[in-house]
């Protein structure tokens, strides 16, 4: 009993570091535990014997890859009576009804949000739910063979172009029918999961539980081994061990009026206003920015991964904006010097987040 139970910790550890040391676990784990390499391999075999994980190549070149304890995958057809809530009692709920409440509650809430998205958004007339669960992580992905969020958001908002569409996507309250949806549920999934996906002609919006934001435009640079074709494939992931809650993400971005609660507050990824190797200069590219602006009490632009900005961008933006629309209160974030400085002239410091 005692020899197990101090093995115990040691085969967590590679259990919960195997995906980021798949080729140098065994040297990784030895150096946190003060332990031989051999110490090490002896573990590694009693979970592949276990079928935990799984090593292929060389004694050199061994890559080690962790095999999941649930691999579900199943199509459902698209008709007048699907219902999100069915599949999730049904199929899903029992893949996860072992996992601590907080977690349980935010993989009850994106798969119910995005699975009614397909139903009732993409036009397709099927929808794969594919769920994996690992030591480290829980994976679910809901694909659909419709027409594609991006170019469905585009076509219905008159927007641009695809990119255009995930920038609009990115701000919240975006909706392609608004009489029957707010337009909140993508926006407040993809800020509950350690990683959210959407891939979708060509393009993948991602966002992390550090607001950082991405978009990658060739389909060959797709993460986790996903290619999209046609229709949209949505893949949420969050920590085995974490302890955020659906009740904190919503907090974070409501406000109170009179006590009754509001999705009021939302953070833009300014970046996503920038085509190719363009810079943020002219009043045209900040109001394109500041489309939808005035439906948020709060707004947070967040500069990361912007380099520079014109004047004009900056007085748009923060003098010309903000002076007919004094119900909005715009804050920034994560700004380099040389943009602090340019908005210093356009705005009190205090607008500083």
């Amino acid at each position: 009993m005692a020899k197990t139970a101090k093995e115990q910790p040691i085969k967590n550890f590679i259990l919960q570091n195997l995906r980021s040391h798949p080729s140098d676990i065994v040297s990784f784990t030895a150096g946190a535990f003060n332990i031989s390499r051999q110490s090490v391999w002896k573990h590694l075999r009693d979970l592949i014997a276990h079928e935990q994980i799984k090593a292929s190549g060389s004694t050199k070149n061994t890559l080690y890859r962790l095999i999941p304890s649930v691999d579900f995958q199943s199509t459902y057809a698209i008709t007048p009576e699907a219902a999100e809530d069915k599949v999730w009692r049904s199929y899903i709920s029992i893949c996860l009804n072992d996992l601590p409440k907080n977690i349980y509650d935010i993989y009850q809430y994106g798969f119910t949000e995005i699975f009614n998205n397909a139903l009732d958004h993409s036009e397709g007339t099927t929808i794969t739910v594919k769920l994996e669960r690992y030591p480290d992580i829980i994976r679910l992905a809901i694909e659909d063979n419709g027409i594609g969020i991006f170019n469905k958001i585009q076509h219905m908002n008159s927007l641009d172009d695809p990119i255009h569409a995930v920038l609009e996507l990115s701000k919240g309250k975006l909706t392609t029918d608004p009489k029957h949806h707010t337009g909140e549920g993508i926006f407040f999934t993809s800020r509950m999961f350690d990683h959210f996906y959407i891939f979708s002609d060509r393009l993948t919006f991602s966002h992390n539980d550090q607001n950082d934001t991405d978009i990658i435009l060739d389909d060959k640079l797709y993460p986790l081994g996903i290619a999209v074709t046609s229709g949209t494939c949505v893949v949420m992931e969050i920590s085995a061990t974490s302890q955020r809650t659906s009740h904190q993400i919503f907090d974070q971005y409501t406000t109170f009026e009179d006590g009754i609660p509001s999705f009021d507050r939302t953070i833009v990824p300014v970046f996503l206003a920038i085509y190719g190797n363009d810079n943020l200069i002219s009043r045209s590219q900040a109001k394109r920015l500041l489309a939808r602006f005035e439906r948020f009490r709060e707004v947070i632009l967040d500069f990361d991964k912007v380099d520079m900005i014109g004047q004009a961008f900056a007085d748009e933006i923060f003098r010309v904006y903000q002076n007919d629309h004094p119900n909005v209160h715009l804050k920034y974030i994560r700004a380099n010097p040389e943009i602090s400085a340019m908005l210093s002239r356009a705005i009190p410091p205090a607008s500083a987040a």
